[in-house]
C-alpha cells in the first residue's frame, strides 16, 4: 500500500475535523448532536509517523484522540450521500492532538488549542477507499503500549459519506484534503516521554501504527498572547472523567457516594433473608425482584442500580428508537464500576433483552451484574462470563421482536418491584432485593445484630434447648444472650 509522505501532507490544502461522531464519545460527553459540526485545523499541523510533538511550555493537558482520516481523491461540490464515497481516495490513521490549556482562548474555533505544529500526525499507510466498507473499519489507540481506544465505524452518528456530502454543500473539498472523522471514548492526556500510537484496520488491511512521541516544549508563551490556563472542568474534559483526572467527585453529583466501601462490606456480610426481614419490620414488603434465575448462583453482588426501560415494539417507533446508539447501548456503555444495570422488560419472555456482546461490554466496564425480567440471548456465552446476569429465561430472538429500548436512568418496574437509579441492589441465590439508600446504614446494622442473635439461638438449639421462649427470645433468654455476647467479647 502507498505510504503517507511529505507529498501527501503538501497536497492537503484543508484539514477538517468533526466534533462528535462516535456514540461512545457522545455518551462520555453527555451530549448527542443531531447534526455534524466541524472545525478547521491548519495544514501546517500535519506530521508523519515517528515525528515527535511538543507539549507547549507551560501547558498541562495535551490531549490525544485517535481518529480515522479520509483523504479526498477528487473534488467534491454538492455531491449526494450516494455518490460521496467515490470522492474519497483513501483512509488512514490520525491523531487529533490539542492542548486544553488554550481552549478558552478561541471561542470554539480550536485554532490555538488544536492548530499547533505537529498536532495532526497521519499515516503511516493509506488504505484505498474502494477496497473497504466504510462502516466496517476499526480504530485503536495505544498510550505507552496500553490499549485505550477500540471501536468500529458500524454505528457512527454520521457515516463518512454523510460527512463528505454535508461539507460539500458549502465548500469544495479538493484533492488531497483531509477529514478527521471523530474519536471514540477513551481519549485522554499524554505527557512528555509518552508515546501514542493509532491504527486503522479493515479486515486484513492495516495502516500500521501511527507513532507519536511526546516531548516537552522549552519556549514559553510571550505575554502579548493568550496564556495557558486550566481548571478542573478542563481536566475532566481532557481525561474523560473526574476520576481519571484524579479529581474528587463533585458534592452531590453522584449517588455512588452512598454505597461506601464500609457499607458495601456490611451488606455483603449479611444474608438477603435477614435484609428482607428487617425491611419487612420497616413496612417495606414489595422490595424483591421475583421470578428470575442467575447465570452465577454462587455469586453474591451488591451495587447501585442503573436502569433501562423497554416498551412494547411498534414498528414505526422501532425505526426511530431501535437502531444506532439506542437506549440499550447507551445504558451498557455508561454503566460504571460496581453498578448493576436493571432492565424493565415487562416480564416478556418471548425475546432477548441482552446478548453476549453487550453483556461482555458491561463486564469490561466493571458492572457488578445485569438484571432483566426478560430473556437472554446467546445464553451459553453470557453464562460463561464472570459477571452474573439475572434473567427470566433464555431466548434466541432479537430485541426488536417484542421490545423498543426507550429510556435510561428513570424509575422502572422489574420482576414486580419498583427500582430507581441509585437504589442499592443485593442479589444472591436466595433472591434479589431493592434497598432504598436512605435506610441502608440503619438497616444493615440491625441485620448484623439480628444475625448475632440468631447465631446464639442456633447454638442453643444445637445444645438441645427447645425453641419455645428461645425463638423469639423471651426475657430469660435475652439475659442469657447478653452473657453469651459479653463472653465472646472477652474472648
Amino acid at each position: 500500500m502507498e505510504q503517507v509522505n511529505e507529498d501527501t501532507l503538501a497536497a492537503a490544502r484543508k484539514v477538517i475535523a468533526v466534533h462528535i461522531n462516535y456514540p461512545s464519545r457522545a455518551a462520555q460527553r453527555g451530549r448527542t448532536p443531531a447534526q455534524p459540526s466541524y472545525f478547521l485545523k491548519p495544514s501546517s499541523s500535519l506530521a508523519l509517523s515517528g515525528n515527535p510533538v511538543e507539549r507547549p511550555a507551560g501547558c498541562e493537558l495535551l490531549g490525544y484522540e485517535g481518529e480515522i482520516a479520509l483523504v479526498i481523491g477528487k473534488a467534491a461540490r454538492r455531491v449526494s450521500i450516494e455518490d460521496a464515497w467515490s470522492h474519497v481516495a483513501a483512509v488512514t490513521a490520525s491523531n487529533d492532538l490539542g492542548v486544553y490549556d488554550l481552549r478558552y482562548a478561541d471561542k470554539g474555533s480550536n485554532l490555538r488549542s488544536k492548530g499547533g505544529d505537529g498536532f495532526t500526525p497521519v499515516g503511516p499507510a493509506l488504505i484505498p477507499a474502494d477496497a473497504v466498507d466504510p462502516s466496517a473499519l476499526r480504530i485503536r489507540t495505544w498510550h505507552n503500549g496500553e490499549l485505550v481506544q477500540d471501536d468500529t465505524t458500524e454505528d457512527l452518528l454520521f457515516p463518512f459519506a454523510r460527512l463528505v456530502a454535508d461539507l460539500s454543500q458549502l465548500l469544495t473539498l479538493e484533492e488531497g484534503d483531509i477529514i478527521l472523522t471523530g474519536t471514540p471514548a477513551g481519549a485522554s492526556v499524554a505527557k512528555p516521554g509518552d508515546v501514542v500510537e493509532v491504527e486503522v484496520t479493515a479486515g486484513s488491511l492495516t495502516t500500521g501504527r501511527l507513532v507519536t512521541p511526546v516531548e516537552e516544549g522549552t519556549t514559553a508563551f510571550a505575554d502579548f498572547g493568550a496564556q495557558p490556563k486550566v481548571d478542573d472542568t478542563q481536566r475532566e474534559e481532557a481525561y474523560g472523567s473526574r476520576e481519571a483526572a484524579g479529581l474528587a467527585p463533585e458534592a452531590g453529583a453522584a449517588v455512588g457516594s452512598v454505597l461506601t466501601p464500609e457499607l458495601k462490606a456490611k451488606l455483603e456480610s449479611v444474608a438477603t433473608a435477614t435484609l428482607s426481614s428487617q425491611m419487612r419490620k420497616r413496612g417495606l414488603n414489595n422490595v424483591s425482584i421475583d421470578g428470575l434465575q442467575a447465570t452465577r448462583p454462587d455469586r453474591r453482588v451488591v451495587g447501585l442500580a442503573r436502569t433501562l426501560r423497554y416498551v412494547p415494539n411498534r414498528e414505526d417507533l422501532f425505526k426511530t428508537h431501535g437502531g444506532g446508539f439506542n437506549a440499550q447501548k447507551r445504558a451498557i456503555d455508561s454503566v460504571n464500576e460496581g453498578e448493576i444495570l436493571v432492565m424493565e422488560a415487562r416480564g416478556e419472555k418471548g425475546t432477548g433483552t441482552v446478548g453476549d456482546i453487550l453483556a461482555l461490554r458491561a463486564q469490561v466496564r466493571g458492572a457488578a451484574a445485569i438484571i432483566t425480567d426478560g430473556g437472554v440471548r446467546d445464553f451459553t456465552a453470557v453464562a460463561g462470563l464472570e459477571m452474573p446476569t439475572y434473567f427470566a429465561n433464555p431466548h434466541p430472538a432479537v430485541l426488536g421482536r417484542r421490545h423498543i429500548p426507550w429510556d435510561t436512568d428513570i424509575t422502572i418496574a422489574c420482576g414486580g418491584a419498583t427500582v430507581q437509579p441509585g437504589d442499592i441492589i443485593v442479589a444472591d441465590s436466595d433472591g434479589i432485593l431493592v434497598i432504598p439508600p436512605a435506610i441502608a446504614e440503619d438497616l444493615v446494622d440491625d441485620c448484623i445484630q439480628q444475625e448475632k442473635e440468631e447465631t446464639f439461638i442456633f447454638e442453643m438449639v444445637q445444645q438441645g434447648n427447645s425453641v419455645d421462649g428461645l425463638y423469639p427470645m423471651n426475657e430469660e433468654w435475652q439475659a442469657r444472650y447478653k452473657q453469651w455476647e459479653a463472653g465472646r467479647h472477652n474472648d
